[in-house]
């Protein structure tokens, strides 16, 4: 996959050098060229000085539909800005932009772009909505019997029930994040598209429940 980084703090460095290791090809944008020493020397991506909301620079680095973004610089506007160019300028689709007022995650998600907040656990939320089922779990209980996932609800599955994905899965939907709001949801809830889940699932089970949400569990 091709990936471009834009912003190369403490996140944007992690992220950008896991994806090189695992043999992306990886672009990162930054204004300053000394933010670029948190890459090390054998980093294996290449660098851009630069604005990331700039189109000429955002085609000189290569940007496709096929690629992701992720704006993880240090300002909210900036980070923003440059996921709204990637996606309606470029009809990029995998593309996260970093948070630090999560009063404003609902205007992002309206706007059709992922979220993620200011945590510790920053870095491996970027990587999942850039590269989706292939991310580690959140959580694995002691045993290695269940784990936790996050997953984003597809167009395909929009309009199901709760209880109908966990029927198709056997796994239990603990949380929905929906247009900035959290809650523990009911059976009956109807998912809809972009909706974040935090599902508990058997560990050998996983793959299964990908499956049924590109193709949609029956209502």
């Amino acid at each position: 996959m091709h990936v471009i980084v834009v912003g190369c703090g403490r996140v944007g460095s992690e992220v950008a050098r896991g994806l090189a290791a695992d043999g992306h090809h990886v672009v990162v944008i930054d204004r300053r060229a000394e933010a670029f020493r948190r890459l090390g020397d054998d980093f294996a991506g290449t660098t851009i000085v630069g604005v990331g909301f700039d189109r000429d620079l955002l085609s000189a680095a290569g940007i496709t539909e096929q690629s992701a973004v992720a704006a993880v610089t240090s300002g909210d506007n900036s980070n923003i800005l440059i996921a709204r160019v990637a996606k309606e300028t470029f009809g990029v689709s995998h593309v996260v932009a970093r948070i630090y007022d999560p009063r404003r995650a609902s205007i992002y998600e309206r706007l059709g772009i992922a979220t993620v907040a200011t945590v510790a656990w920053t870095s491996e939320r970027v990587l999942r909505h850039l590269l989706g089922s292939g991310a580690k779990s959140d959580w694995i209980d002691p045993s290695g019997k269940f784990t936790m996932v996050e997953r984003t609800v597809p167009a395909s599955t929009a309009g199901n029930s709760v209880a109908s994905l966990e029927s198709a899965t056997s796994a239990r939907v603990a949380i929905i994040h929906r247009f900035g709001e959290t809650s523990i949801p009911a059976p009956t809830t109807l998912l809809q598209e972009d909706d974040q889940l935090h599902i508990v699932i058997g560990a050998g089970m996983i793959e299964s429940l990908d499956s049924h949400l590109a193709e949609g569990p029956i209502k």
